[in-house]
């Protein structure tokens, strides 16, 4: 069984990015295929795979541009020849599911979410948008928004992230959906029994995150805030910060577990497909304050690991910070740390791996007496 993993892109090691990391543990022959791919910004493992481009990595400074090539995407993963592989396992959020496969190759989509600013989020991406793209992406959204759909039915299995994305695909590809949670590397160390008083916000500085509410939030309420992260709207998201916001500007994985550990609690205020982050923090034992919307709903135990507020509003953020200071959470730290260890990497291998061997052994080896034959037909397999 020769098998490639085709992955939209590989430009940071973030969460999806980490899930191919482990799909890779399950089948280390496998050949990444993916649109553009920056090995500097991968740890010294990733580097050992055989990773291969499409020409889009030609274009120069394609690897950070490439978010500004939707219409180039559908073309470049359908110039994949993939005819070499029996079995292709598609990590998606993007276009890479549109790949074009031989007849009887099994392929597996695991999908993180239907394209955001195609399906579920185009009229917020839209609103953000400059004048100039609010004008062109209308007509090449319509246009890619049809050609997803198409690709959706491509998929011979979908497996989701969560619930939350299993709808969604359910909703815009109308495929149904496995739910297999995403493995998260879960911080080993005894939570500390106490905090430092900080609030903490972790991930890229970009729009639908909502950093803008918690940095709004405690610089209102002189309350003190750690901004774990990097990205496009820094210089935005400074410049709405008081005197007790903090940025640490791209910290490395032990530094953002050392914050979790010490943090009063995360800030967690955008909708999210699942949701790394918020599990990465409770396996350190923080509690973690959400937007009751999307993934955190099956990750965080409303008032027990954490708290889900209602809205995605400065109010409601900080109606979460006096709760979680005057009545705290019915958990300890410890207990928190022990909710999340079911969405452990050692799980998510497990439960793939089944999955891919179940999926493989009944597409080779089909049942043909489950549905009557016509005497002298013949069945082709």
């Amino acid at each position: 069984m020769k098998v490639a993993i085709v992955h939209d892109w590989l430009v940071n090691f973030a969460g999806a990015d980490r899930v191919v990391d482990q799909m890779m543990r399950v089948f280390p022959d496998a050949v990444i295929y993916t649109l553009v791919y920056r090995p500097e910004a991968f740890p010294g493992h990733f580097r050992k795979y055989d990773v291969r481009t499409t020409y889009i990595q030609k274009i120069p400074m394609a690897a950070h541009l490439y978010k500004n090539m939707l219409s180039l995407m559908p073309r470049a993963f359908e110039s994949l020849d993939l005819t070499e592989y029996d079995l292709v396992i598609s990590s998606s959020s993007s276009c890479s599911k549109g790949v074009i496969t031989r007849p009887d190759a099994l392929h597996i989509c695991y999908c993180h979410t239907p394209v955001r600013y195609v399906w579920s989020h185009y009229h917020e991406y839209l609103s953000n948008a400059s004048w100039l793209k609010r004008r062109i992406m209308p007509g090449i959204i319509h246009r890619i928004r049809l050609w997803d759909f198409a690709a959706a039915q491509r998929v011979d299995l979908f497996l989701a992230n969560s619930r939350n994305t299993a709808q969604r695909i359910r909703k815009y590809y109308r495929r149904t959906a496995t739910v297999i949670y995403p493995g998260v590397h879960l911080d080993e160390k005894p939570a500390a029994e106490t905090d430092d008083g900080y609030y903490l916000m972790v991930g890229r500085f970009v729009a639908y995150k909502r950093f803008d509410l918690g940095i709004e939030a405690c610089t209102r309420s002189g309350r003190k805030l750690i901004v774990a992260g990097g990205g496009d709207l820094e210089a935005e998201l400074k410049k709405k910060a008081g005197g007790t916001v903090t940025f640490i500007p791209s910290p490395d994985d032990e530094r953002i577990r050392e914050l979790y550990r010490h943090a009063r609690a995360l800030i967690f205020p955008g909708d999210e497909d699942f949701g790394i982050v918020p599990v990465e923090a409770q396996s350190c034992g923080c509690p973690v304050l959400a937007y009751g919307r999307g993934g955190a709903c099956e990750t965080i135990l409303d008032g027990e690991s954490g708290i889900l507020f209602r809205e995605q509003s400065v109010e409601s953020v900080l109606e979460a910070m006096d709760t979680l200071e005057e009545k705290g959470v019915s958990m300890n730290r410890g207990e928190i740390r022990q909710s999340v260890q079911r969405f452990s990497e050692e799980r998510f291998r497990e439960e793939f791996r089944v999955f891919v061997e179940r999926a493989w052994r009944e597409r080779n080896q089909p049942s043909p007496d489950r549905f009557p034959v016509p005497e002298g037909s013949e069945v082709i397999t």
